[in-house]
């Protein structure tokens, strides 16, 4: 018993070093915040909302980073977090066109790094529905809440409705950041409800860690994009991670978007 109980914490022990960032969200969003939420009552969620209504200013967007201050002292989230936030300015920074229109998908409601960039185009997120009200409540901390749109609901339910609902013609840029086994049903169907023009550009996170392999080989293999890959590491931790951003450079020679 006793030697079964070494060896299964030798394998334990490798497949942590090879897997560190996988383990680390495991062990964070399995464990350590199931057993925070019982002992005090809340979600993590409402907890960063408390904290940034408690230390950041009303009004100011730029202020919100302490949302990063949270994640990186107190406690790990899913999150982009500062440093690779900071990667995320240079295509969010392009779109200042009072017509232009973003569409956000992230998992959690949002980034400190990212607020203060949603009063540059009039854009639309759409957290997990459990997630809408916290978002709701954080954009209107910021002073954002006429700026922002927020939809709830499935993203493969809200893409089709962006034209004939939301009346969205098209995108300028697309942040994924929600699930990642989504990212590519997302963009195949982002591509066939004729949302994506020339120049749109999609930026998605955490392709490495915890990874997006299928929309990573999709993106780059296929003629319609042209794509850049920005090396980083997974939010408040050194485990390997990127960003990939992804132009749509039109139709191609392809014809249909294909998996």
């Amino acid at each position: 018993m006793l030697l079964a109980t070494a060896l299964l914490g030798l394998v334990l022990l490798f497949l942590w070093r090879r897997n560190q960032g996988w383990y680390m969200i495991l062990w964070n969003e399995f464990f350590l915040e199931p057993v925070r939420n019982l002992v005090m009552g809340d979600s993590k969620e409402q907890r960063i909302l408390r904290y940034v209504q408690q230390h950041a200013q009303p009004g100011d967007p730029q202020s919100v980073d302490t949302i990063d201050t949270y994640c990186s002292q107190k406690e790990w989230a899913m999150n982009v977090g500062d440093k690779k936030g900071g990667r995320a300015m240079g295509p969010l920074g392009r779109l200042h066109s009072p017509d232009g229109r973003g569409m956000l998908a992230p998992r959690f409601p949002v980034s400190g790094a990212l607020v203060p960039k949603l009063q540059a185009l009039p854009p639309a997120l759409w957290p997990l529905a459990e997630y809408a009200s916290i978002t709701q409540q954080m954009l209107d901390f910021a002073g954002l809440q006429d700026k922002v749109t927020v939809l709830v609901g499935a993203s493969q339910d809200v893409i089709p409705q962006l034209k004939k609902k939301h009346d969205v013609d098209t995108l300028d840029m697309v942040f994924l950041d929600h699930w990642k086994d989504r990212y590519l049903p997302d963009t195949l169907l982002l591509e066939e409800c004729g949302l994506l023009q020339k120049g749109t550009v999609l930026l998605a996170d955490n392709v490495i860690c915890p990874g997006a392999p299928e929309f990573l080989a999709y993106v780059r293999q296929s003629d319609r994009f042209e794509c850049t890959h920005y090396p980083s590491y997974l939010e408040y931790r050194q485990v390997e991670d990127g960003l990939e951003k992804a132009v749509y450079v039109g139709p191609g020679l392809s014809g249909p978007a294909q998996p």
